[in-house]
């Protein structure tokens, strides 16, 4: 019994880490809004044909952005950890654990347009919102709103 509450516990933490990641760090929230948009549009319309094997390289490429970040930050807090003065080791493992976050993110754009390029879907796409005049407002205001989220997040912020 106590080994189960101890896994159960363990799922707690890693969804604490992630938490703690959107609150603290803004290239987290800008990959959330945008996987939040992108499943958005492919699950509320049924303009874009994707098959299952689409699906997974999605599903793959959004979890290796998003595992990328959580370790990025991870480096980062630890480095950080060590102390405040600059260091060219731990220059170097910042700089490329971020760029292991960029070269995931890159990778996931590729990703996506090559499941997703579908100009007749996004033709489709403009032509609903162009019909849909309430439904484009309420696009509009749900990117200002993300741009509120990514700049200033949510909730009280740790202090790094």
């Amino acid at each position: 019994m106590k080994e189960i509450k101890k896994f159960v516990k363990g799922f707690g933490y890693a969804f604490e880490g992630i938490i703690t990641a959107l609150k603290t760090e803004c290239n987290m929230r800008v990959h959330f809004v945008c996987m939040v948009y992108m499943y958005f549009f492919l699950f509320a319309f049924d303009f874009f044909k994707i098959t299952r094997t689409g699906f997974a390289a999605i599903f793959i490429a959004n979890g290796l952005v998003v595992g990328g970040e959580l370790i990025n930050t991870a480096v980062e807090a630890a480095v950080d950890l060590h102390g405040k003065t600059h260091t060219p080791l731990g220059k170097i493992a910042k700089d490329t654990a971020a760029g292991a976050v960029l070269a995931f993110a890159v990778a996931a754009v590729a990703c996506g347009i090559a499941v997703m390029y579908q100009p007749a879907a996004f033709k489709m796409l403009f032509n609903y919102f162009s019909s849909h005049i309430f439904a484009l407002i309420l696009f509009i205001l749900s990117l200002a709103a993300s741009v509120l989220f990514i700049l200033f997040g949510f909730g009280k912020k740790e202090k790094k």
